[in-house]
Parts: C-alpha cells; sequence; structure tokens
C-alpha cells in the first residue's frame, strides 16, 4: 500500500494518536500535515522529524479547533487534502448539573464541530482531486456512555452521526467517510496520569492499569498509537475502498459488552 504523492491533514496531531497516525501515514508515503493550538520551535521541529524520518514533506500548521474560522483556514493553508483525519479533542469528567457551561460549549466545538468545519472545507478539495478519505477518531464514547462525560460522550456520539451522512453524501464518489473508535490507548497524556491514581487508590501501577483504567476494557490492554495509526492507513488503502459509513472500534472488546 502507498500514499505517495497524497497529503494527509491530521488535526491534534502534536501528540497521543495524532501523532502517532501522522507517522504511519508517513510510513506509507503521504505528505503530512500536523497541527495544534501552540505554535512553538518544538512544534515545528517536530514535523521536520517525521519529514527526515521517512523521506516525505511533512508542515505544522497552528489552529485552534474551538473556532470553525481556523478550522476552515486549516485546510486552505494546507494547499491540498487527499486525507483529513479528525483527531482533536478534549475531556473534561464532572457531573452534568455542575458541567461548566463554557467547558460543555468548548468540548463540543473541539471534539465535534471542528469535524463538520474541516470536512466542509476538505470535500470540494477531494472532489477537484478525485480522490479522497475522511477518518473521523470518535471513541468507543461514541458507541457507548459513562457517566460524568457527558460532553464528550455527546460529542463522540454526534462524530459517529456525521460520519455515516458524509458517507451517503459521497457515497456515489470515490471519496469514503469512517471513524475509528478507541478505547483507552497508551498516549503520554494517559501515562501521565497512572501515578496520580495509584496514590489516590493506594494501588500498583499494574493494578491501575488493570482495574481501574482498563476496567470497561476486557482486553485489559491499552491500544497503541502504532495499532491506532495502521488502522487509519488501511482505511486509506484501496483495499477499504467499499467500507465507508461504519465505525471501526479498537477498545479491546470494550463495545462487545
Amino acid at each position: 500500500m502507498s500514499l505517495s504523492g497524497k497529503t494527509a491533514v491530521i488535526t491534534g496531531s502534536n501528540s497521543g494518536i495524532g501523532l502517532g497516525i501522522a507517522h504511519e501515514l508517513a510510513k506509507v508515503g503521504a505528505n503530512v500535515v500536523i497541527n495544534s493550538f501552540s505554535d512553538t520551535d518544538e512544534d515545528h521541529a517536530l514535523a521536520k522529524a517525521i519529514a527526515d524520518e521517512h523521506g516525505v514533506e511533512c508542515r505544522y500548521i497552528q489552529a485552534d479547533m474551538s473556532d470553525g474560522d481556523q478550522c476552515r483556514a486549516l485546510i486552505e493553508k494546507a494547499g491540498s487534502c487527499d486525507v483529513l483525519i479528525n483527531n482533536a479533542g478534549i475531556q473534561h469528567v464532572e457531573p452534568i448539573d455542575k458541567f461548566p457551561a463554557a467547558t460543555w460549549d468548548r468540548i463540543i466545538a473541539i471534539n465535534m464541530s471542528s469535524a463538520y468545519h474541516t470536512t466542509a472545507a476538505a470535500l470540494p478539495v477531494m472532489r477537484a482531486a478525485g480522490w479522497g478519505r475522511v477518518v473521523n477518531i470518535a471513541s468507543a464514547h461514541g458507541l457507548t456512555a459513562s457517566p460524568f462525560k457527558s460532553a464528550y460522550v455527546t460529542a463522540k456520539h454526534g462524530v459517529v452521526g456525521m460520519t455515516k451522512v458524509v458517507a451517503l453524501e459521497t457515497a456515489e464518489e470515490p471519496i469514503t467517510a469512517n471513524a475509528v473508535c478507541p478505547g483507552y490507548v497508551l498516549t503520554p497524556l494517559v501515562e501521565k496520569q497512572i501515578p496520580d491514581t495509584m496514590k489516590e487508590y493506594n494501588m500498583t501501577r499494574d493494578e491501575v492499569v488493570r482495574n481501574v483504567l482498563l476496567e470497561r476494557q476486557p482486553s485489559k490492554e491499552f491500544a497503541t498509537v502504532e495499532q491506532m495509526g495502521g488502522t487509519v492507513a488501511f482505511l486509506c488503502s484501496d483495499a477499504a475502498a467499499q467500507i465507508t459509513g461504519t465505525t471501526i472500534s479498537v477498545d479491546g472488546g470494550w463495545t462487545a459488552l
């Protein structure tokens, strides 16, 4: 499989799942645009490191995914967009009656509305190129719910629904739209949570991972960013040309329960 000559735009991709996807798509030849809300020397150095490692073009473009105009400008600045990966996301955990309204609005904007804005901007570019892939990184919480995560669950369910709509609107074109629904993925952000949780529950690291973080993940193993990237790369391949409008769970059996 090769994505040589294609350009992939990945939102929220200077760390974690997004960065893992960037590496896997670059590995199969795609030129890559990575993104986050910051604009530091480290961000641009990260893009250069991806380019140097995989022999592709890689740029970093700053855009705040809570701002619809900036979402659309990201696609414009990218110049081309054969593959769009909507990955940007934030989380907040609190009972719904105490959930801050401003936090709700920001989660909906970044986790869901940003995907609408980037997709709306990218589809004309894909149509002009005669080919395209939209992959939305949803969540197991796009298919099921947990308490205290009202905004996140709402946004991710919305992303799954929008994915189906985009798939139907492009069904007769060489464009597909799918959602990947990860469970817990071992990212630097998750890794940082483990020591505090160990102290809170007076548990060992293994106990925290198995009994707290992976309580609902039957495999009792984290997915990896490489597995996430590999799944996305498959959805961008010719083998997946007739896979559209669906969800692929990478959750160790979570949504099988």
